[in-house]
């Protein structure tokens, strides 16, 4: 279990996008995650007529590193850490400031 999953909302703590929040969308692997509106990059793409793609430039949605993100807490409106708990013989994640378990 990792501490942040698909449909957590997170705020992102360091770069360009500091103090964003968004959804995450993807884990591209155990250090990356790809977060809804955060990290958009501009990438040329050509036209495709064998599939009817116009060329252009499109925003493309790219990783940012675990460490640069952290899950949003609606009850206190900040940034909170993530630990874990065992209730009912079940690992779960919780808040580390209030200890509440994280809804899924």
């Amino acid at each position: 279990m990792s501490k942040i999953v698909k449909n957590d909302e997170v705020i992102v703590l360091t770069g360009k996008d500091k103090g964003k929040r968004g959804v995450v969308k993807q884990r591209v692997d155990a250090n990356y995650v790809v977060v809804e509106g955060v990290n958009v990059a501009k990438k040329a793409t050509k036209p495709n007529p064998m599939t009817g793609a116009t060329g252009g430039i499109v925003d493309k949605l790219m990783p940012i590193h675990v460490s640069n993100v952290a899950l949003f807490n609606a009850a206190t409106g900040k940034a909170d850490r993530v630990g874990y708990k065992t209730v009912d013989d079940k690992k779960v994640r919780v808040y580390k400031s209030s200890g509440e378990v994280v809804k899924v």
